[in-house]
C-alpha cells in the first residue's frame, strides 16, 4: 500500500507532540500564567506553538507561529524556518540576532523522526524521555511586523547532532535542555552568546527512548492519542544508513525542509 507523505514530515525537527495539562506543564516550565489548550499529537510547522520566554525577569506562557521570521524581513521567508543548526546559529543573518537576544524554551513530550529504510520508505519513531515527563527543546523567537502593520511573534527550534540512541534513526535532534540550565539559556544578559552555545549539546544517551509508530503521524490531519503507540516496525528491506555526508548533501541552507 502506497503512503501518501506530506513534505514536511522529513524536517528535522519537524513534528513534535504535547500531552502534559496545562497545570501541570506550568510547575515544569515555572511560568505563572494559566493558558488552557488541549492535547497535540501532531505538531506542524505554521501552526501556533507554546513557548516560554522571559518578561521583566519573569518566565511567561506564549503562543507563537512556528517558523521563524527574521525581524529584519521585507516578506514572508519562501522558506520556512522551523530549524535552527546549533553549530551555525551564531553566524546565521536569520538568527543570529534572536540568539543573542531572544531565546525561549520549547516545551514538548516528545517528538518524531524518520529512519530511512529500504524501497524509498521512511518508518517514523517518537523519541520522548524514559521517565516521560515533559521537557524543554532549546529555541529563539522573533518579532515581525507584517505588511498591514500588525505583529507576528515566530519561533525555530535549534537542532544539534544525534546522540547514540537517536544515530540510528536520524543524524539530527532537538537540543534538549536539562532543567537547571533553563535560567541560563532564557537570559541573555547572564549568558551570553558563547555560554549559550555550550548548552546546545546532544542530550545524554539514557535520557531518551525512541519506537516505531504508526505512519498515520505522516499526514498533518491525523492528531490523537493512537499516533503515540507502539507498532511493529514496516517490515520490509533492512535499514538504509544515512550518512552525514549524505545528509548534508541533500540540505538546504539553514537546514530548513530538507528531504532526507
Amino acid at each position: 500500500m502506497q503512503v501518501c507523505v506530506e513534505p514536511l514530515t522529513w524536517a528535522m525537527c519537524g513534528r513534535y507532540l504535547i500531552k502534559t495539562p496545562p497545570e501541570t506543564l506550568a510547575v515544569y516550565m515555572g511560568y505563572t500564567d494559566r493558558p488552557n489548550f488541549p492535547p497535540r499529537y501532531n505538531i506542524a510547522p505554521t501552526q501556533p506553538v507554546p513557548i516560554v520566554r522571559l518578561d521583566q525577569g519573569q518566565r511567561r506562557f506564549a503562543l507563537v507561529r512556528w517558523g521563524l521570521v527574521p525581524s529584519w524581513a521585507k516578506d514572508m521567508p519562501a522558506s520556512l524556518l522551523i530549524n535552527a543548526r546549533a553549530e551555525s546559529i551564531a553566524d546565521k543573518p536569520s538568527f543570529r540576532g534572536a540568539f543573542r537576544h531572544r531565546r525561549c524554551l520549547v516545551p514538548a513530550d516528545g517528538f518524531y523522526e524518520w529512519r530511512v529504510m529500504g524501497q524509498g520508505a521512511k518508518q517514523p519513531y517518537c523519541i520522548r524521555l524514559k521517565s516521560g515527563e515533559p521537557f524543554a527543546m532549546a529555541g529563539i523567537w522573533e518579532t515581525w511586523m507584517t505588511p498591514d502593520g500588525s505583529e507576528l511573534d515566530s519561533c525555530a527550534i535549534i537542532t544539534t547532532d544525534a546522540n547514540e540512541t537517536l544515530k540510528p534513526i536520524h543524524h539530527r535532534m532537538p537540543a534538549i535542555l536539562a532543567p537547571q540550565d533553563y535560567d541560563r539559556w532564557l537570559d541573555q544578559n547572564a549568558c551570553p552568546p558563547r555560554a549559550a552555545l555550550d548548552l546546545l549539546r546532544p542530550a545524554p544517551d539514557e535520557w531518551l527512548e525512541a519506537y516505531p509508530v504508526s505512519t498515520r503521524v505522516n499526514k498533518v490531519a491525523n492528531d490523537n492519542p493512537d499516533l503515540i503507540e507502539p507498532v511493529a516496525p514496516e517490515t520490509l528491506s533492512p535499514p538504509t544508513a544515512v550518512t552525514e555526508k549524505q545528509a548534508t548533501e541533500k540540505q538546504t541552507g539553514d537546514d530548513q525542509l530538507s528531504l532526507l
